[in-house]
């Protein structure tokens, strides 16, 4: 039975800005995964829990390259799924051992699919699922005794564009965040069996029974004119926002941004060399008694 996710969202449709994406946050992620990898019994054994494009499976699988690693992918896209098994193999080469896993991270059941692990890494999946903090629940009996429980949620939402763009009234970004806020808020309550969690990711993962509850930050930074793999994933970046806005925009802003993302228009952000990106992933972590 294929397993489908929550939000309805087609993240298979989404593989090549998550490739971009992982491009350009390698550098802080790869410090991330060393500081989650610090104290690791060698050959340790990591669950990647919504694993998406596996960016994070290659960060961890090239850092444990001396050691090996028992890495396991889940997901609930089939495709996506495939395309984390290819690149997190090449990544690993000899001395690791990567299998997937094709099941749905709500599942209660999922513990008993899957192997204990040293390190159960999700990154920004759980916020998609109906019941959050059973989600942390889960991903907390992931974990062996004394294994570390790590998510990316939350942190600073990431900026890109020059507040005066020269084309439609300044402010365009804020008001395509602000719109997809909205948007997501949406999705949520849309979500069948959806539960609110009025607080903090670091109180879910207590709730959940995890001790020596932590947090870290990891900035993504590329300064202006950056490479040009910055301006296309800019390009789709705006093209999904405003897409996923539709009608929380106005006409005139829906204008502007089909404008930008244009090649024959003046306006093109192809050709802007003032474009940056800016913004920080929150890493929080836990450990199981």
């Amino acid at each position: 039975m294929a397993v489908h996710t929550h939000d309805d969202i087609d993240w298979a449709d989404r593989l090549r800005s998550l490739r971009m994406a992982e491009a350009l946050d390698a550098e802080p992620m790869r410090a991330a995964a060393r500081r989650l990898l610090d104290g690791m019994p060698d050959g340790p054994t990591i669950l990647d829990v919504g694993c998406g494009a596996g960016g994070m499976s290659v960060l961890f699988a090239e850092e444990l390259a001396s050691v090996g690693a028992r890495i396991v992918l889940v997901d609930a896209t089939e495709h996506l799924l495939a395309e984390a098994h290819r690149v997190v193999s090449a990544a690993a080469g000899d001395n690791a051992t990567v299998e997937t896993i094709h099941a749905d991270v709500a599942d209660d059941g999922l513990p008993a699919k899957l192997p204990p692990a040293d390190l159960v890494w999700a990154s920004r999946v759980v916020h998609h699922l109906p019941d959050q903090q059973a989600a942390v629940d889960t991903l907390a009996r992931l974990a062996r005794p004394g294994g570390l429980v790590a998510i990316s949620e939350g942190g600073l939402d990431f900026n890109c564009l020059p507040w005066d763009l020269g084309i439609g009234r300044p402010g365009l970004e804020e008001r395509l965040l602000a719109a997809r806020g909205e948007w997501f808020a949406e999705i949520r309550a849309g979500i069948p069996g959806s539960v609110s969690m009025p607080y903090g990711w670091n109180i879910a993962l207590q709730r959940a029974g995890l001790t020596e509850v932590s947090s870290f930050g990891a900035l993504v930074h590329h300064p202006a004119p950056g490479p040009e793999l910055l301006r296309e994933f800019i390009i789709e970046r705006v093209t999904w926002l405003a897409e996923v806005a539709g009608d929380l925009l106005s006409s005139d802003d829906h204008e502007t941004a089909a404008a930008l993302v244009d090649p024959a228009s003046s306006a093109f952000l192809g050709a802007r060399k003032d474009l940056f990106l800016q913004g920080a992933k929150t890493i929080h972590c836990g450990r199981r008694p």
